[in-house]
């Protein structure tokens, strides 16, 4: 089991950024599911505690769970959804990573889904036909996030030609707008929700790309944000204990700020004797010097 553990970690380290995105969508999903078993077995409703991290449609509601337009993004409602929106990601992921950064692909990740989840509450808010459902309606899934990455994509590369199965090549611009095209399409369906809010990603997908091509960065806010938020959790060096040096025959401590100030000048002197070295040779070191650099390379 350790060695399992292990290996996932060095993955998700060596992994690129899609991969990682990845890695923290299926560990979501079994975390969440495993809340549900244990839910269940004390007989509570897992849903209602689902609720709580799912995007609402509902603006009185969000004002009570505004973190859930972050969440929702890396919430599935089954392991098919779920595979199903990994398989974009990692597919799409790769392809975009040949011809943008790790940072846009995060930052982006996150602009599409903020965007998506925005244009869901709007045409629920909006919309007379969606609203008998405002009040219960909820959505969750990487969908939004997942066309984004591919609108941008083919942006960037109309033409790049994707194989697909029983079908054949295709270009990339072609299978993009079949996609948004279907969504189009089934925006009244049952899944309406899902729907919308691809579209809000594939038009945050398509606003990056467009805008990054002119020079600005729409993902640079988010990218800041989040290094922020990840250096409160990063652990700090652990600052060096002062050493105590003790002087031969003798068992008075020489006061912390000498010793430490005797070694920088001894580290500066080496620099500056490894300066000259490389400039002049070995032959332009005096023998004082030359003993010196021997001295230090025996320590």
């Amino acid at each position: 089991m350790a060695t399992i553990i292990t290996d996932l970690k060095e993955n998700f380290r060596r992994g690129g950024i899609h991969v990682r995105l990845i890695y923290i969508n299926v560990a979501v999903f079994i975390l969440v599911a495993l809340t549900g078993i244990v839910l269940q077995l004390f007989n509570l409703p897992p849903t209602g505690f689902l609720q709580w991290f799912e995007l609402p449609a509902s603006p009185a509601n969000f004002l009570l769970q505004p973190w859930s337009v972050l969440t929702y993004m890396f919430l599935h409602a089954n392991l098919w959804h779920l595979l199903f929106n990994m398989l974009w990601l990692y597919w799409f992921g790769g392809l975009f990573l040949q011809f943008f950064s790790s940072k846009h692909l995060r930052g982006l990740y996150l602009l599409a889904g903020i965007c998506g989840g925005a244009l869901y509450m709007l045409a629920y808010n909006v919309f007379p036909y969606f609203q008998h459902q405002v009040d219960y309606a909820f959505m969750l899934g990487a969908s939004a996030s997942a066309l984004g990455i591919v609108a941008a994509t083919a942006y960037r590369e109309p033409n790049y030609p994707i194989r697909l199965l029983l079908i054949g090549t295709i270009r990339l611009k072609y299978l993009a707008l079949i996609v948004i095209g279907l969504d189009v399409l089934f925006i009244t369906s049952e899944n309406a929700g899902g729907h919308i809010a691809h579209l809000g990603g594939a038009l945050a997908g398509l606003w990056f790309a467009a805008g990054l091509s002119r020079g600005t960065d729409l993902t640079r806010w988010i990218n800041q944000a989040a290094d922020a938020l990840a250096a409160l959790f990063r652990p700090r060096p652990r600052k060096p204990k002062m050493k105590v040096h003790y002087g031969a025959g003798t068992n008075e401590r020489q006061k912390d700020y000498d010793y430490n100030a005797r070694r920088k000048a001894q580290a500066d002197e080496i620099d500056r004797i490894l300066d000259k070295l490389k400039k002049s040779g070995y032959e332009s070191l005096t023998t004082e010097e030359k003993k010196s650099l021997f001295d230090a390379s025996k320590r």
